[in-house]
Protein backbone atom coordinates (compact mmCIF):
# COMPACT_ATOMS: atom_id res chain seq x y z
CA UNK A 1 0.00 0.00 0.00
CA UNK A 2 1.68 3.09 -0.77
CA UNK A 3 1.94 6.64 1.08
CA UNK A 4 -1.48 8.11 -0.24
CA UNK A 5 -3.17 5.27 0.45
CA UNK A 6 -2.02 5.13 3.90
CA UNK A 7 -2.98 8.53 4.73
CA UNK A 8 -6.33 7.62 3.17
CA UNK A 9 -7.38 4.69 5.33
CA UNK A 10 -10.23 4.20 7.07
CA UNK A 11 -10.19 2.73 10.42
CA UNK A 12 -12.76 2.28 13.03
CA UNK A 13 -10.73 3.56 16.53
CA UNK A 14 -11.86 4.05 20.36
CA UNK A 15 -11.11 7.37 21.48
CA UNK A 16 -8.86 7.18 25.27
CA UNK A 17 -7.67 10.73 26.56
CA UNK A 18 -7.97 14.74 25.69
CA UNK A 19 -5.15 15.93 23.80
CA UNK A 20 -3.98 19.53 23.22
CA UNK A 21 -5.23 21.12 20.13
CA UNK A 22 -8.58 20.22 20.46
CA UNK A 23 -8.30 16.41 19.27
CA UNK A 24 -8.63 13.11 21.06
CA UNK A 25 -6.06 10.71 21.31
CA UNK A 26 -6.74 6.91 19.95
CA UNK A 27 -4.57 3.73 18.82
CA UNK A 28 -4.60 2.56 15.66
CA UNK A 29 -4.46 -1.37 15.04
CA UNK A 30 -0.74 -1.11 14.84
CA UNK A 31 -0.37 0.57 17.63
CA UNK A 32 0.38 4.30 16.98
CA UNK A 33 -1.44 6.99 18.42
CA UNK A 34 -4.04 9.03 16.60
CA UNK A 35 -4.77 12.08 16.78
CA UNK A 36 -9.13 13.20 16.28
CA UNK A 37 -10.66 16.12 15.97
CA UNK A 38 -14.44 16.78 17.70
CA UNK A 39 -14.05 13.47 19.29
CA UNK A 40 -14.43 12.62 23.18
CA UNK A 41 -13.28 10.24 25.57
CA UNK A 42 -14.54 6.80 25.63
CA UNK A 43 -16.60 7.37 22.46
CA UNK A 44 -15.60 4.71 19.69
CA UNK A 45 -15.78 6.50 16.12
CA UNK A 46 -14.99 5.65 12.48
CA UNK A 47 -12.07 7.90 11.13
CA UNK A 48 -10.14 8.68 7.56
CA UNK A 49 -6.65 9.21 7.91
CA UNK A 50 -5.31 12.69 6.61
CA UNK A 51 -1.68 12.16 7.71
CA UNK A 52 0.78 9.33 8.12
CA UNK A 53 3.63 8.85 10.04
CA UNK A 54 6.02 6.33 11.67
CA UNK A 55 4.74 7.07 14.96
CA UNK A 56 1.22 8.84 14.92
CA UNK A 57 -1.53 10.02 12.58
CA UNK A 58 -3.70 12.15 12.45
CA UNK A 59 -7.28 11.74 11.13
CA UNK A 60 -10.78 13.50 10.60
CA UNK A 61 -13.80 12.21 12.12
CA UNK A 62 -16.43 10.24 9.78
CA UNK A 63 -18.54 9.08 12.31
CA UNK A 64 -19.42 8.63 16.03
CA UNK A 65 -20.04 4.91 15.93
CA UNK A 66 -21.22 4.91 20.17
CA UNK A 67 -21.38 8.75 21.71
CA UNK A 68 -20.13 10.13 25.16
CA UNK A 69 -23.22 11.09 27.40
CA UNK A 70 -21.32 14.27 27.87
CA UNK A 71 -21.77 15.35 23.86
CA UNK A 72 -24.59 17.58 22.74
CA UNK A 73 -25.48 19.24 19.75
CA UNK A 74 -23.35 22.55 18.62
CA UNK A 75 -24.94 25.64 18.90
CA UNK A 76 -23.33 26.87 15.65
CA UNK A 77 -24.07 25.67 11.93
CA UNK A 78 -20.70 26.00 11.12
CA UNK A 79 -19.27 24.32 13.82
CA UNK A 80 -16.36 21.94 12.35
CA UNK A 81 -15.73 23.82 9.30
CA UNK A 82 -15.03 27.50 10.49
CA UNK A 83 -11.88 26.50 12.65
CA UNK A 84 -13.03 29.06 15.08
CA UNK A 85 -14.54 26.50 17.75
CA UNK A 86 -13.09 23.15 18.93
CA UNK A 87 -15.38 21.78 21.87
CA UNK A 88 -19.47 23.11 20.78
CA UNK A 89 -20.51 19.09 21.08
CA UNK A 90 -20.05 18.63 24.73
CA UNK A 91 -21.17 20.20 27.61
CA UNK A 92 -19.31 23.30 29.76
CA UNK A 93 -18.40 21.20 32.58
CA UNK A 94 -16.85 18.75 30.62
CA UNK A 95 -14.87 21.27 28.62
CA UNK A 96 -13.53 22.94 31.93
CA UNK A 97 -12.67 19.19 32.73
CA UNK A 98 -10.65 18.54 29.02
CA UNK A 99 -8.97 21.54 29.50
CA UNK A 100 -7.48 21.20 33.73
CA UNK A 101 -6.59 17.07 32.29
CA UNK A 102 -4.47 18.81 28.77
CA UNK A 103 -2.90 20.97 31.60
CA UNK A 104 -2.14 18.71 33.74
CA UNK A 105 -0.63 15.66 31.30
CA UNK A 106 1.21 18.89 29.26
CA UNK A 107 3.00 19.42 32.64
CA UNK A 108 3.44 15.85 33.76
CA UNK A 109 4.97 14.86 30.53
CA UNK A 110 6.97 17.90 29.01
CA UNK A 111 7.87 19.80 32.09
CA UNK A 112 8.80 16.49 34.14
CA UNK A 113 6.59 17.48 37.74
CA UNK A 114 5.33 13.94 38.10
CA UNK A 115 2.34 15.22 40.49
CA UNK A 116 1.65 19.06 39.01
CA UNK A 117 0.12 21.14 41.90
CA UNK A 118 -2.78 22.39 39.48
CA UNK A 119 -5.63 23.92 41.41
CA UNK A 120 -9.45 24.03 40.53
CA UNK A 121 -9.93 25.94 36.68
CA UNK A 122 -11.46 29.14 36.94
CA UNK A 123 -14.57 28.94 34.86
CA UNK A 124 -15.62 31.94 32.72
CA UNK A 125 -18.61 33.51 33.97
CA UNK A 126 -19.94 33.67 30.13
CA UNK A 127 -19.76 30.84 28.07
CA UNK A 128 -21.21 32.27 24.66
CA UNK A 129 -20.69 35.84 23.92
CA UNK A 130 -17.76 36.52 25.76
CA UNK A 131 -15.22 37.72 23.40
CA UNK A 132 -14.65 41.78 23.19
CA UNK A 133 -12.20 41.36 20.54
CA UNK A 134 -12.89 39.27 16.93
CA UNK A 135 -10.34 38.89 14.12
CA UNK A 136 -11.91 37.86 10.70
CA UNK A 137 -10.62 37.13 7.18
CA UNK A 138 -11.64 37.82 3.78
CA UNK A 139 -12.68 34.98 1.29
CA UNK A 140 -12.50 35.74 -2.61
CA UNK A 141 -16.13 37.34 -2.56
CA UNK A 142 -14.89 39.61 0.65
CA UNK A 143 -17.29 37.69 2.67
CA UNK A 144 -16.17 38.13 6.50
CA UNK A 145 -15.06 34.53 7.90
CA UNK A 146 -12.69 32.58 9.76
CA UNK A 147 -9.82 29.76 8.74
CA UNK A 148 -11.11 26.40 8.23
CA UNK A 149 -8.74 24.41 10.65
CA UNK A 150 -4.92 24.08 9.55
CA UNK A 151 -5.66 25.44 6.42
CA UNK A 152 -5.79 29.10 5.29
CA UNK A 153 -8.76 28.70 3.12
CA UNK A 154 -11.14 30.99 4.49
CA UNK A 155 -15.01 29.96 5.34
CA UNK A 156 -17.20 32.76 4.94
CA UNK A 157 -19.68 32.76 8.35
CA UNK A 158 -23.62 33.94 8.65
CA UNK A 159 -23.37 33.79 12.57
CA UNK A 160 -20.96 33.47 15.46
CA UNK A 161 -21.79 33.30 19.05
CA UNK A 162 -18.31 34.25 20.35
CA UNK A 163 -18.49 37.69 20.41
CA UNK A 164 -19.87 40.46 22.97
CA UNK A 165 -23.39 41.39 21.20
CA UNK A 166 -22.41 44.16 20.41
CA UNK A 167 -20.12 43.33 17.89
CA UNK A 168 -22.78 40.77 16.81
CA UNK A 169 -24.94 43.79 15.66
CA UNK A 170 -21.64 45.45 14.20
CA UNK A 171 -20.21 42.54 11.95
CA UNK A 172 -22.99 40.97 9.70
CA UNK A 173 -23.28 44.96 8.48
CA UNK A 174 -19.69 45.66 6.94
CA UNK A 175 -19.66 44.87 3.28
CA UNK A 176 -16.25 44.65 1.70
CA UNK A 177 -15.13 44.64 -1.83
CA UNK A 178 -12.38 41.77 -2.45
CA UNK A 179 -9.05 43.06 -1.32
CA UNK A 180 -5.91 41.48 -2.13
CA UNK A 181 -4.26 43.25 0.67
CA UNK A 182 -6.78 43.45 2.98
CA UNK A 183 -5.00 40.58 5.77
CA UNK A 184 -7.02 40.82 8.48
CA UNK A 185 -10.16 43.12 9.63
CA UNK A 186 -10.64 43.18 13.59
CA UNK A 187 -13.41 44.34 15.41
CA UNK A 188 -13.36 45.21 19.08
CA UNK A 189 -15.34 47.00 21.94
CA UNK A 190 -14.64 49.36 24.43
CA UNK A 191 -16.44 49.66 27.90
CA UNK A 192 -19.12 52.36 26.77
CA UNK A 193 -20.12 49.93 24.12
CA UNK A 194 -17.91 51.78 21.69
CA UNK A 195 -17.13 50.08 18.42
CA UNK A 196 -13.30 50.04 17.07
CA UNK A 197 -12.57 48.61 13.33
CA UNK A 198 -9.27 47.80 12.33
CA UNK A 199 -8.14 47.26 8.95
CA UNK A 200 -4.72 45.20 8.94
CA UNK A 201 -3.24 45.60 5.41
CA UNK A 202 0.13 44.82 3.45
CA UNK A 203 -0.92 48.24 1.10
CA UNK A 204 0.12 51.70 2.81
CA UNK A 205 -2.95 52.94 0.47
CA UNK A 206 -6.01 52.81 2.91
CA UNK A 207 -9.27 50.98 1.23
CA UNK A 208 -11.96 53.78 0.58
CA UNK A 209 -14.49 53.60 3.24
CA UNK A 210 -17.98 54.53 4.84
CA UNK A 211 -20.17 53.42 6.98
CA UNK A 212 -23.78 54.67 8.36
CA UNK A 213 -23.76 53.79 11.95
CA UNK A 214 -21.34 55.21 14.74
CA UNK A 215 -17.47 53.45 15.10
CA UNK A 216 -14.49 54.52 15.29
CA UNK A 217 -11.66 52.86 12.20
CA UNK A 218 -8.14 52.67 11.81
CA UNK A 219 -5.99 51.12 8.82
CA UNK A 220 -2.88 49.56 9.70
CA UNK A 221 -0.23 48.93 7.46
CA UNK A 222 3.72 48.89 7.50
CA UNK A 223 2.98 52.94 7.13
CA UNK A 224 1.89 53.02 9.93
CA UNK A 225 -1.69 54.16 11.53
CA UNK A 226 -4.24 55.96 9.62
CA UNK A 227 -7.49 56.68 11.21
CA UNK A 228 -10.11 56.43 9.12
CA UNK A 229 -12.90 57.43 11.03
CA UNK A 230 -13.17 58.62 15.77
CA UNK A 231 -10.07 57.82 17.29
CA UNK A 232 -7.03 55.11 16.92
CA UNK A 233 -7.89 53.50 20.40
CA UNK A 234 -10.88 52.38 22.59
CA UNK A 235 -10.83 52.94 26.51
CA UNK A 236 -11.26 49.36 28.22
CA UNK A 237 -12.42 48.46 31.65
CA UNK A 238 -11.28 46.18 34.52
CA UNK A 239 -12.58 46.30 37.96
CA UNK A 240 -13.77 49.69 37.33
CA UNK A 241 -10.32 50.91 36.07
CA UNK A 242 -9.91 52.33 32.61
CA UNK A 243 -7.14 51.28 29.99
CA UNK A 244 -6.81 53.19 26.98
CA UNK A 245 -5.88 50.50 24.49
CA UNK A 246 -4.67 51.76 20.91
CA UNK A 247 -5.68 49.84 17.82
CA UNK A 248 -2.07 47.52 17.43
CA UNK A 249 -1.75 47.07 20.99
CA UNK A 250 -2.76 43.72 22.69
CA UNK A 251 -5.43 43.15 25.78
CA UNK A 252 -7.23 40.43 27.21
CA UNK A 253 -10.42 39.58 24.81
CA UNK A 254 -12.31 37.83 27.97
CA UNK A 255 -12.90 40.95 30.49
CA UNK A 256 -14.26 39.29 33.21
CA UNK A 257 -11.43 36.48 32.94
CA UNK A 258 -9.05 39.57 32.69
CA UNK A 259 -10.61 40.79 36.29
CA UNK A 260 -9.78 37.26 37.83
CA UNK A 261 -6.50 37.19 36.99
CA UNK A 262 -5.46 40.32 38.45
CA UNK A 263 -7.26 39.58 41.68
CA UNK A 264 -6.06 35.99 41.59
CA UNK A 265 -2.27 37.70 41.34
CA UNK A 266 -2.73 40.49 44.01
CA UNK A 267 -4.03 36.91 46.38
CA UNK A 268 -0.91 35.05 45.40
CA UNK A 269 2.03 37.36 45.28
CA UNK A 270 3.91 38.34 48.51
CA UNK A 271 3.71 42.07 48.24
CA UNK A 272 4.92 44.94 50.43
CA UNK A 273 5.95 48.81 50.18
CA UNK A 274 9.47 46.72 50.48
CA UNK A 275 8.85 44.96 47.23
CA UNK A 276 10.81 45.49 43.87
CA UNK A 277 8.50 43.79 41.10
CA UNK A 278 9.41 43.76 37.79
CA UNK A 279 6.78 42.80 35.20
CA UNK A 280 8.05 41.39 31.38
CA UNK A 281 6.07 41.28 28.06
CA UNK A 282 3.45 44.32 30.65
CA UNK A 283 1.45 45.32 27.44
CA UNK A 284 -0.37 48.26 28.17
CA UNK A 285 -0.01 48.01 32.16
CA UNK A 286 -3.15 45.72 32.35
CA UNK A 287 -1.25 43.65 35.34
CA UNK A 288 0.66 46.40 36.54
CA UNK A 289 -1.99 49.17 37.82
CA UNK A 290 -3.20 46.82 40.30
CA UNK A 291 0.25 45.36 41.50
CA UNK A 292 2.13 49.28 41.58
CA UNK A 293 0.12 50.25 44.60
CA UNK A 294 0.88 47.52 46.40
CA UNK A 295 5.00 47.80 46.20
CA UNK A 296 8.00 49.81 46.35
CA UNK A 297 9.22 49.90 43.05
CA UNK A 298 7.71 48.61 39.66
CA UNK A 299 9.61 48.01 36.41
CA UNK A 300 7.57 46.99 33.50
CA UNK A 301 9.35 45.47 29.76
CA UNK A 302 7.47 45.64 26.86
CA UNK A 303 8.30 45.84 23.05
CA UNK A 304 5.43 47.04 21.42
CA UNK A 305 5.78 51.11 20.82
CA UNK A 306 1.88 51.21 21.03
CA UNK A 307 1.95 49.41 23.95
CA UNK A 308 4.53 51.35 25.80
CA UNK A 309 2.52 54.56 24.61
CA UNK A 310 -0.70 52.79 26.43
CA UNK A 311 1.25 52.00 29.51
CA UNK A 312 2.20 55.56 29.93
CA UNK A 313 -1.06 57.04 29.66
CA UNK A 314 -2.03 54.32 32.17
CA UNK A 315 0.19 54.24 34.60
CA UNK A 316 0.76 58.02 34.36
CA UNK A 317 -0.23 58.29 38.02
CA UNK A 318 2.79 56.48 39.77
CA UNK A 319 6.24 58.09 40.25
CA UNK A 320 7.66 54.87 41.34
CA UNK A 321 6.56 52.73 37.89
CA UNK A 322 9.90 52.76 35.32
CA UNK A 323 9.16 51.23 31.76
CA UNK A 324 11.35 49.93 29.46
CA UNK A 325 10.76 50.06 26.03
CA UNK A 326 12.41 46.82 24.12
CA UNK A 327 11.88 42.74 23.07
CA UNK A 328 12.87 40.87 27.05
CA UNK A 329 15.58 39.33 25.38
CA UNK A 330 17.31 42.24 24.85
CA UNK A 331 16.23 44.14 28.02
CA UNK A 332 17.31 41.64 30.96
CA UNK A 333 20.45 40.94 30.46
CA UNK A 334 21.28 44.50 31.35
CA UNK A 335 18.55 44.94 33.93
CA UNK A 336 21.11 46.23 37.19
CA UNK A 337 17.78 45.89 39.13
CA UNK A 338 17.40 42.23 41.26
CA UNK A 339 13.70 42.58 41.84
CA UNK A 340 11.67 40.33 44.92
CA UNK A 341 8.79 39.29 42.58
CA UNK A 342 8.92 38.98 38.58
CA UNK A 343 5.27 38.35 36.67
CA UNK A 344 5.61 37.50 32.91
CA UNK A 345 2.73 36.93 30.09
CA UNK A 346 4.43 36.25 26.91
CA UNK A 347 3.08 35.32 23.75
CA UNK A 348 2.23 31.74 23.08
CA UNK A 349 5.40 30.91 22.37
CA UNK A 350 6.90 31.19 25.49
CA UNK A 351 10.11 32.92 26.68
CA UNK A 352 12.31 33.50 24.38
CA UNK A 353 15.52 31.59 25.63
CA UNK A 354 18.27 34.52 26.26
CA UNK A 355 15.11 36.11 28.05
CA UNK A 356 14.09 33.30 30.39
CA UNK A 357 18.08 32.65 31.46
CA UNK A 358 18.51 36.43 31.62
CA UNK A 359 15.34 35.89 34.37
CA UNK A 360 16.76 33.10 36.02
CA UNK A 361 20.03 35.35 36.95
CA UNK A 362 18.61 37.90 38.29
CA UNK A 363 17.98 35.30 41.04
CA UNK A 364 14.05 36.97 42.19
CA UNK A 365 12.33 34.83 44.88
CA UNK A 366 9.17 35.17 42.93
CA UNK A 367 8.09 34.30 39.88
CA UNK A 368 4.62 34.56 38.66
CA UNK A 369 3.92 32.82 34.72
CA UNK A 370 1.10 34.09 32.84
CA UNK A 371 1.09 31.43 29.73
CA UNK A 372 -1.82 30.76 27.13
CA UNK A 373 -0.15 27.51 26.01
CA UNK A 374 0.61 24.52 28.27
CA UNK A 375 3.46 23.07 25.84
CA UNK A 376 5.45 26.12 25.87
CA UNK A 377 4.56 27.05 29.77
CA UNK A 378 6.06 23.44 30.24
CA UNK A 379 8.59 24.37 28.82
CA UNK A 380 9.58 26.96 30.52
CA UNK A 381 8.78 25.43 34.03
CA UNK A 382 11.49 22.40 33.09
CA UNK A 383 14.03 24.85 32.49
CA UNK A 384 13.04 27.34 35.67
CA UNK A 385 12.88 23.92 38.46
CA UNK A 386 16.07 22.93 36.90
CA UNK A 387 17.51 26.46 37.88
CA UNK A 388 15.99 25.86 41.51
CA UNK A 389 12.43 27.07 41.57
CA UNK A 390 9.21 24.66 43.31
CA UNK A 391 6.71 24.92 41.46
CA UNK A 392 4.18 26.01 44.14
CA UNK A 393 0.67 26.07 42.40
CA UNK A 394 -0.90 26.27 38.76
CA UNK A 395 -4.31 28.15 38.30
CA UNK A 396 -6.07 27.71 35.09
CA UNK A 397 -8.20 30.12 33.82
CA UNK A 398 -11.19 29.53 30.82
CA UNK A 399 -10.97 32.61 28.82
CA UNK A 400 -11.51 31.06 25.78
CA UNK A 401 -15.17 28.79 26.06
CA UNK A 402 -16.09 26.66 22.86
CA UNK A 403 -12.16 26.30 22.22
CA UNK A 404 -9.02 24.79 22.86
CA UNK A 405 -6.99 27.09 24.54
CA UNK A 406 -6.23 27.51 28.16
CA UNK A 407 -4.81 30.33 29.79
CA UNK A 408 -3.03 30.01 33.21
CA UNK A 409 -0.72 31.20 36.50
CA UNK A 410 1.81 29.20 37.77
CA UNK A 411 3.79 30.83 40.84
CA UNK A 412 7.23 29.71 40.89
CA UNK A 413 9.21 30.26 44.09
CA UNK A 414 13.33 30.02 44.88
CA UNK A 415 14.87 27.56 46.99
CA UNK A 416 17.79 28.31 48.66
Amino acid sequence: MGQHDLRRAVYEVELLSPAYGGTCLGRLPDGRAVFVPFGLPGERVRVRLVESKRTFARAELLEVLQPASQRITPRCPHFGKCGGCHYQHTDYATQCALKAAILYEQLQRLAGIPEPPLRPLVPSPCTWNYRNTVQFHLDEQGRLGYHRADSHQVVAIQECHLPEPVLNQVWPQLDFEPLPGLERVELRVGSGEEVLLILESHDPQPPEFSVDFPLSAVHLSPAGTIVLAGEDYLVMEVLGRPFKVSAPSFFQINTAQAAAMVQHLLEILPLTSQTTLLEVYCGVGLFTAFLAPRVGRCLGVEVSPSACEDFAVNLDEFDHVTLYQGAAEEVLPWLEVRPDVVVVDPPRAGMAPAALEALIRLEPTYIAYVSCDPATLARDLRRLVEAGYTLRQVTPFDLFPQTYHIESISLLMRVG
